[in-house]
């Protein structure tokens, strides 16, 4: 597992039924491409962010796929419609099979 990686993610808190709401997600992540050296010489583990998946009250909303060349700290912004009040779950998945969630609610109202 990576040190120092936190997942960070702005949605509203309410919207009306149908609205499409913009959602903002950044992860603090060094994101090493394993081709660095350290200061003795060895080759630093690759450790990226390849995989992020969004979910509404258990329905996929997007998946992304990220390769070798995303940069440091990946922010992904996109829009989703919300039906119903609910649970959006955010997951991050690195190379090393470590997973980083975050879950934010939002109400229709």
């Amino acid at each position: 597992m990576a040190s120092g990686v936190k997942p960070r993610v702005k949605v509203p808190k309410k919207a009306s039924a149908g609205e499409a709401i913009t959602i903002k997600t950044l992860i603090s992540h060094k994101m090493e491409s394993g081709q660095r050296k350290d200061s003795d010489g060895n080759l630093i583990p690759r450790s990226i962010i390849n995989h992020f998946a969004c979910t509404f009250n258990g329905k996929s909303v997007i998946e992304v796929v990220l390769e070798p060349a995303i940069s440091t700290n990946p922010y992904i912004e996109f829009e989703a419609t919300v039906p119903e009040t609910g649970t959006f779950e955010f997951t991050w998945q690195d190379d090393d099979g470590s997973t980083y969630t975050e879950s934010k609610d939002i109400t229709v109202g």
